[in-house]
């Protein structure tokens, strides 16, 4: 029973989503609620307090674990590292209301088809759906499967045969009315959130909440200046974090709003088409698609006719995309799966643009609703950046053990305080307030503005350099990096293709190039026709638009591209048909020009595209282009000259975007909408070979040799081709000169033979190619002597990758230590490899311009985008400069916030140990520090060192090692610990040296003389007039000394502490800083050595003899000298550490250095010239043969 009641009360909640989450049934109970209030009332509203930040408390102290089913309740757990929790409420939507208008009862067939989620969502017979709305997303629980679905999308294994049969008329009245009442609007609300939430919901972070705790104590005794300074900059960090927030609120609600009212056209099953508000639409409905420039509120699958979208929104690139109808087939397969192209060229995305709709014949444009409001693409955009992945940084996780160490002290001090002062038989309300004050003295207020003003700092100097933070508590992650994953085209070459030229082929093999830089214009031909028709080009308001490529490609052969008008009639053909046109000046047929009758588009999937063309008095035609290889594969073998490998291999390998063209003819009266794709696609006869330069931008070599020499890896995730993508990181430098390049391939298993897997090696030879030295691929048979040393890079294809991933999961990291060259990769493949590289332990940032980079972007833990669009808004880091020289940079600024941030840290430890030590030492005589003493140490000194000790700049110099990344490092750790040591050493001298003295009395409060007498003659205590004694209750020498060596080592520990090279610019560049020291240093020395009573007096300081104030000099500049001797011979003495890791066998515990060293003792990696076969279960690595000369190793 108990096994049964736990399984029903646990599930997972989009089980194998980046956003899987477990969930757990409760269900409220009432002595438990009312136990809560009462203990909410006596404990003084703390409880709620623990509960808001604990919500699993909450639900744990109020339910009893019950069924998910019979919940009223549900706790949410991540499955993720971080584990967070928190709780939903299940709500009831009730039907019965539908009920009486629609006529609706339990047995209705529109309750009773269970085959759609909805229905099974409906409880019978009282008509009722229960569901949770979880991050935006509704969940209704499925009676049939007992577990909760989302809901507002159609599912997803209906067919295309499906679709079209039950949504191709529309939905009726009554199911709309059901879906809109279960689905909810359609609509991303992004409410503006008030001001007196975000400002509850900051005042209740926990330090906060410490610091009013602190304020309120303070101002019980009397301390009103310091406390007044804490709550001025508490509440300047909490309105400038509030205004910030409120501002992205604001900016992201702009940024939807638009989409939530638009006025569509729906087709209604009985009553036809009419206009409706966007709100109102569900899955399943059928909009009509009319005019142009129209903007989609919901994901729609076209089902007849076709459109010319700008996806900018989504992809980053303003290019206008065509999609085409789903064809209604008989498999039953979903509709995803019914063929090998992309199927997101017949969805219509929330957000993007329809520039054209073209109906069919006289037909309409239809699309059926496929997601509404946050289930779109638009919609997961928008949820992603309202509740980002948290970031797993171990800085902030050590930022926590910290203040825990800080408070376990604070409680060592408490006890010792209670046993004095309760010993003294002092007054129990002054036994609680001096014990409180020890918590108050350890924890410093202070810490999160000092940290947030290097924060502040760095993020200012990015944006001098162009580069925009909208997360900057990453900038510190920066520090960290030492992998970077760059997208080729438009990252580290330049976006733009220009034509080169092209190699015609016929019969006999390929021909001599013509180069379009000769002026001459390019003979008239299939070729020709090829180039000017088979693209998604369109005509709009006069100008031409769409891929760039396209672009160039049709400009090249000086055509001219028009519409056709009403007289023209072609059987099958859409309205307004785009047709090209030969320049008047050639006499050659075809004369009137070819008219575009139908396209499958391009995808990187399939990667190619075909065009069918009708001849203006002439015959069918079919035009494909694409990546080669893929193009080839579908020509007749005998038209494929049998140099085309090594004819490809010469263009690739100088860095050239190489293009294949083909065409064949088809018969003139078979129907275009009866063409399968598969059977235009065959037999045709290749042209030639168009070629495009791509050429480095001039930026990228010199950045990628400093990652390199920095010890950064770079990794290259491009979506082009693989030679290619070889000879540019060789000629950028991503590859040196000397190091060998080891080709992946991976084939998927067939039905005869499981997966393999090949090793080739890839050897750089000299090619003459019109008079310039130009390299190009060779695959070598021999094992190089070099080979097995590490030096030596990996490239593989998008395929590869995947089969890899499938089937040879084992040998993944090993592949991913030394894999830098990654082709073909679709944007999926992108964000898993940044996400395979962040498993072994890597810090990982992602640079790319944007297109199909979005996913790639928000999993890596530095994102750095290089487009200003919106595709890039969840990407945490925007470079104004479109080139990667935004890198480096980043980098340096983030080791440099990072560096600034561990300085602080320990200053702001030992300021707190300072105090805490010499308040406790003063507590064995029953005194304390004055407010005016503390005051003098809390604002004029650490607050001032505070705000000016961040304004240290980077180091423009990135050197091979990275900043320590923990606060526990034991570096960090000794020089804390030797610090406080070396305090507690001088605070305990000058305790008990002060009452060693021969003019040390209790009763006498100075010893200074009135009129000038020798230092000589102070041994004896003079007869004081009156007016010298101090009143007050703190003045004693112990105090006096106490105080000078607290205040003078704070300044003496900021400039120990105060780092500069490496990661940051030397302390005396930062002029503010350093005169702060000077000013705080010579106020100090004055108020040691000025015999003024008045200041005393204030200060609460008694008059010692100038010899102890000699004495406090040498103490404070010993325990200097002894601490910035400790720091730059021992704490900053990088070699000394490295020797004692040595000598101690210490290995980093990273899981790539782990597996380098592990891949450093294995001879027989990399494998050369090897097959290795999976077993059928996917994870083994075989290698029945082998045949490589391991006497050449």
């Amino acid at each position: 029973m108990g096994d049964h009641l736990e399984k029903s009360q646990h599930a997972l909640l989009n089980e194998g989503d980046e956003n899987e989450m477990e969930i757990f049934g409760y269900r409220t109970q009432g002595c438990r609620k009312v136990l809560c209030l009462i203990g909410s009332i006596l404990s003084l509203g703390m409880l709620p307090l623990v509960f808001y930040w604990r919500p699993a408390w909450r639900v744990w102290a109020n339910c009893v674990p019950c069924s998910l089913q019979d919940a009223d309740i549900v706790l949410l757990k991540t499955t993720d590292e971080f584990k967070m929790y928190s709780w939903k409420r299940v709500i009831w939507i009730s039907l019965s209301a539908l009920s009486s208008t629609s006529g609706l009862s339990p047995d209705h067939p529109l309750i009773t088809d269970e085959e759609c989620i909805i229905n099974r969502a409906i409880r019978k017979p009282d008509l009722k759906v229960r569901y949770i709305k979880v991050q935006k997303i509704r969940y209704v629980w499925n009676n049939l499967e007992g577990q909760f679905q989302k809901i507002g999308s159609l599912e997803d294994w209906l067919s295309s045969a499906k679709i079209h049969q039950k949504f191709g008329l529309g939905l009726t009245s009554e199911e709309q009315e059901i879906r809109r009442l279960i689905c909810g609007p359609n609509a991303i609300d992004v409410e503006i959130t008030p001001i007196w939430k975000l400002l509850i919901k900051e005042v209740l972070n926990p330090f906060y909440i410490f610091q009013l705790f602190s304020v309120c104590l303070w101002f019980s005794e009397d301390y009103k200046e310091y406390a007044l300074a804490i709550i001025l900059m508490s509440v300047i960090s909490i309105a400038l974090t509030v205004y910030d927030l409120r501002q992205q609120s604001v900016k992201l609600h702009h940024l939807v709003e638009s989409h939530n009212s638009i006025t569509v056209s729906v087709c209604e099953r009985k009553a036809g088409a009419q206009d409706l508000e966007s709100r109102l639409l569900v899955p399943g409905d059928l909009l009509i698609l009319t005019g142009s420039r129209v903007q989609m509120p919901c994901d729609a699958i076209l089902i007849d006719g076709s459109c010319v979208v700008d996806e900018g929104m989504l992809t980053g690139e303003s290019i206008p995309v065509t999609k085409t109808p789903l064809s209604e087939t008989a498999s039953s397969a979903p509709w995803k799966m019914q063929s090998e192209a992309d199927p997101r060229r017949h969805v219509l995305f929330c957000g993007t643009e329809v520039i054209q709709a073209k109906a069919a014949g006289s037909g309409t444009v239809r699309a059926v609703v496929l997601q509404t409001g946050f289930n779109t693409a638009k919609g997961d955009l928008v949820r992603s950046i309202l509740y980002p992945k948290p970031m797993n940084f171990k800085l902030y996780r050590d930022a926590i053990r910290f203040l825990l160490c800080l408070v376990g002290t604070a409680t060592i001090g408490m006890i010792y305080t209670l046993c004095v002062y309760v010993l003294s038989k002092e007054p129990p309300e002054e036994v609680v307030r001096k014990a409180l004050d020890v918590i108050t003295i350890a924890v410093p207020p202070a810490l999160p503005a000092a940290l947030t003003t290097g924060i502040i700092y760095a993020q200012r100097r990015l944006k001098k350099k162009g580069i925009f933070c909208i997360s900057p508590q990453r900038i510190n992650v920066c520090g960290q990096l030492n992998l970077v994953c760059f997208d080729k085209t438009g990252t580290l070459t330049r976006g733009g293709l220009d034509p080169w030229g092209v190699v015609p082929c016929d019969q006999s093999g390929f021909q001599a190039v013509h180069s379009f830089a000769s002026g001459k214009a390019l003979p008239q031909g299939p070729l020709c026709a090829a180039m000017a028709s088979c693209h998604s080009l369109i005509l709009l308001d006069g100008t031409i638009q769409g891929d760039p490529l396209d672009l160039k490609m049709f400009e090249a052969t000086k055509w001219e591209m028009t519409v056709s008008g009403k007289d023209f009639h072609i059987k099958e053909t859409l309205a307004q048909t785009t047709v090209v046109k030969p320049p008047d000046t050639v006499g050659q047929v075809p004369a009137e020009g070819l008219a575009i009758v139908h396209q499958f588009p391009f995808s990187s999937a399939l990667q190619r595209m075909t065009v069918i063309v009708q001849e203006m008095g002439g015959g069918r035609l079919a035009f494909m282009k694409g990546a080669p290889e893929r193009v080839a594969s579908f020509c007749q073998p005998d038209t494929v000259p049998t140099t085309f490998i090594s004819e490809l291999q010469i263009y690739t390998t100088q860095g050239f975007r190489v293009i294949a063209l083909a065409y064949k003819k088809l018969e003139v009266d078979c129907p275009t909408a009866t063409l399968m794709r598969e059977k235009v696609e065959s037999d045709l006869i290749f042209l030639g070979l168009l070629i495009l330069e791509n050429r480095l931008k001039e930026e990228t070599k010199p950045v990628l040799e400093e990652l390199t020499s920095a010890r950064i890896r770079t990794v290259m995730i491009t979506g082009d081709n693989l030679q290619t993508a070889i000879t540019v990181a060789r000629k950028s430098g991503m590859v040196s000169e000397g190091q060998k390049v080891i080709l992946v391939e991976a084939n998927e298993a067939t039905g005869s033979s499981s997966a393999s897997l090949s090793w080739k090696l890839v050897e750089e030879k000299k090619h003459g190619l019109f008079g310039s030295q130009d390299t190009y691929i060779n695959i070598r048979e021999e094992v190089p002597e070099n080979g097995r040393e590490g030096n030596y890079h990996f490239a593989l294809s998008g395929k590869s990758f995947h089969v890899i991933s499938q089937h040879f999961s084992s040998l993944l990291p090993k592949i991913l230590i030394n894999g830098t060259i990654f082709a073909r990769m679709s944007p999926g493949q992108k964000s898993n490899l940044v996400e395979e590289f962040q498993k072994l332990d890597y810090f990982v940032g992602m640079c790319g311009d944007g297109a199909n980079d979005c996913g790639a972007l928000k999993m890596a833990h530095v994102g750095i985008s290089l487009s200003e669009q919106e595709a890039s808004v969840a990407s945490p880091f925007t470079s104004k400069t479109p080139n990667i020289e935004c890198v480096p940079h980043l980098i340096k600024e983030g080791r440099a916030a990072l560096v600034t941030s561990f300085c602080m840290f320990k200053y702001m430890a030992l300021y707190s140990m300072i105090q805490y030590v010499g308040v406790l030492l003063l507590y064995w005589k029953t005194n304390s520090l004055s407010n005016y003493q503390f005051l003098f140490q809390d604002l004029a000194i650490t607050t001032l060192i505070g705000v000016t000790m961040n304004l240290n700049g980077a180091n423009p110099k990135l050197v091979p090692f990275r900043p320590a990344g923990r606060l526990i490092s034991p570096p960090l750790l000794l020089s804390v610990i030797l610090n406080i040591l070396l305090s507690l050493a001088m605070h305990i001298v000058g305790f008990i040296l002060v009452q060693k003295q021969p003019w040390y009395i209790t009763e006498f409060h100075s010893v200074c003389p009135v009129r000038n007498e020798s230092v000589s003659a102070l041994t004896t205590p003079p007869n004081i007039p009156e007016k010298t004694r101090s009143n007050s209750t703190f003045a004693s020498f112990e105090n006096t000394t106490i105080w000078f060596l607290g205040t003078i080592n704070c300044i003496i520990v900021a400039l120990v502490f105060s780092k500069g090279k490496p990661f940051r610019q030397p302390t005396y560049t930062n002029y503010i800083f350093v005169l702060v020291l000077i000013l705080q240093m010579g106020v100090c020395l004055f108020i040691l050595f000025a015999d003024i009573p008045e200041l005393h007096r204030r200060l609460d300081l008694l008059c010692t003899p100038v010899l102890w104030r000699i004495y406090i000099l040498i103490m404070i500049s010993c325990n200097f000298a002894v601490s910035l001797a400790v720091e730059k011979a021992i704490i900053e003495n990088r070699a000394l550490w490295i020797a004692v890791k040595r000598c101690f066998g210490y290995q980093s515990k990273s899981q790539y250095r782990i597996w380098q060293r592990n891949l450093a003792d294995d001879s027989s990696w990399p494998p050369l010239n090897q097959t290795s076969y999976s077993d059928m279960q996917g994870v083994s690595y075989s290698n029945p043969v082998f045949e490589s000369n391991e006497e050449q190793l």
